[in-house]
C-alpha cells in the first residue's frame, strides 16, 4: 500500500470538517471533482471508506471518525511547527484567515490591515464578512472578530477600539407632526424600521437607563437586513431606525436625522478580536495581535 500524501490527508480533514466537499473545495482553491478524487483515492490506499456521500450531505463513517480525530491536532502541530521554523529569521509567512461581521471588517480594512499587509509582505490575509457567528475552529479560521458579548467566553478577547453605541435615529420629515418618543413604551405608536437578523429572526431593540434593560418588539411595515440601507430609509421619512451610531453620523451632522431616546442609548463594549485560548496561536496571528495592541496604544 503506497503512503497518503500530506495534501491527501489535508484534502480529507477539510471535507471532514466542512461536511462538504464545495466549500472545502473553495476553501482549498480547487475544483470539486479534484478534491473528490483526492479523497477517494485515499480510501483507496487505505483500503476503507471515510465518508458517506449523497447528493445533500456527506458524514464520517466510524473509520473516517476515528482518523479526523487522531489527524486533525497532528497536523495543526505540524503546521505551527513549519510556520515557526520559517519565522525564526523575523520573516511571518503563512495563511491567516479571519472571519466577522462586514462592520467589523470593514474597521480592519481601516486601520490594522494596511498596515499589516505592508510589515509582513509573505502572509496571505484571508477575511471573511458574513453576519452570522460562526464557529471558527470548526470552519477553519485563526479568529474572528464581534461584539465583545457575542465572543465565547472559552475565547481570547482583544479590544479594537472603543465602546460602541446604537442610536435611534428618525429625519425631520417623520417626526414632523408626530410626538416623538419619550421611553421605549412609546415606540408602539410609532412605525419602526426592523432587522432582521442573519439567523432569520427579527431584532428586539434594546434600551438601557439608570440600570434598567429593556427589549422592544418594535411594530413596523418595513424589516431590512442592512443596518446602512436603514439609515437611508430613515433619512427618507420611513420611520425610525435603531443602528450603530458609526452608520448614523453623517446623517445627523447634515440634519438629515435626528436622535430619540438618547438617554436611553448607553455605549457597549465593542469590536473585539477574539481567537482560542487553547490552540497554537501562530506567528502570523501573534504578529497581527502585536500590531493591534501597538496601534491602539
Amino acid at each position: 500500500m503506497s503512503k497518503p500524501t500530506l495534501t491527501d490527508l489535508k484534502a480529507f480533514q477539510a471535507v471532514a470538517e466542512h461536511r462538504s466537499f464545495r466549500r472545502a473545495a473553495d476553501l482549498m482553491g480547487v475544483s470539486r471533482s479534484s478534491l473528490s478524487h483526492t479523497v477517494r483515492t485515499l480510501e483507496q490506499r487505505l483500503g476503507t471508506r471515510l465518508l458517506h456521500r449523497t447528493t445533500r450531505s456527506v458524514s464520517l463513517t466510524e473509520s473516517g471518525e476515528q482518523l479526523l480525530l487522531r489527524l486533525s491536532p497532528l497536523l495543526s502541530d505540524l503546521e505551527a511547527i513549519l510556520e515557526d521554523a520559517s519565522s525564526v529569521e523575523g520573516k511571518v509567512t503563512g495563511r491567516l484567515r479571519i472571519n466577522g461581521s462586514e462592520g467589523a471588517v470593514r474597521l480592519l480594512l481601516q486601520t490594522v490591515v494596511p498596515r499589516f499587509l505592508a510589515l509582513h509582505d509573505s502572509v496571505e490575509l484571508d477575511l471573511v464578512a458574513e453576519g452570522r457567528l460562526v464557529d471558527i475552529v470548526g470552519q477553519g479560521f485563526d479568529a474572528g472578530v464581534r461584539l465583545r458579548e457575542a465572543v465565547p467566553q472559552d475565547m481570547v478577547a482583544i479590544p479594537l477600539g472603543h465602546e460602541l453605541r446604537f442610536l435611534a435615529v428618525a429625519s425631520p420629515d417623520y417626526l414632523h407632526g408626530r410626538t416623538a418618543p419619550k421611553t421605549p413604551d412609546d415606540l408602539a405608536s410609532h412605525q419602526c424600521i426592523r432587522q432582521r437578523l442573519p439567523s432569520g429572526k427579527l431584532y428586539r431593540w434594546e434600551f438601557q437607563q439608570h440600570g434598567q434593560d429593556v427589549a422592544v418588539d418594535v411594530p413596523g411595515a418595513l424589516t431590512l437586513d442592512s443596518s446602512q440601507l436603514m439609515v437611508e430609509a430613515a433619512a427618507d421619512g420611513l420611520g425610525i431606525a435603531y443602528v450603530p451610531e458609526s452608520y448614523a453620523l453623517a446623517y445627523l451632522r447634515d440634519g438629515r436625522l435626528g436622535t430619540v431616546l438618547e438617554e436611553w442609548c448607553p455605549r457597549i463594549p465593542g469590536l473585539c478580536l477574539y481567537y482560542p485560548n487553547n490552540r497554537h496561536v501562530p506567528p502570523s496571528l501573534r504578529a497581527f495581535i502585536d500590531l493591534l495592541r501597538e496601534l491602539r496604544a
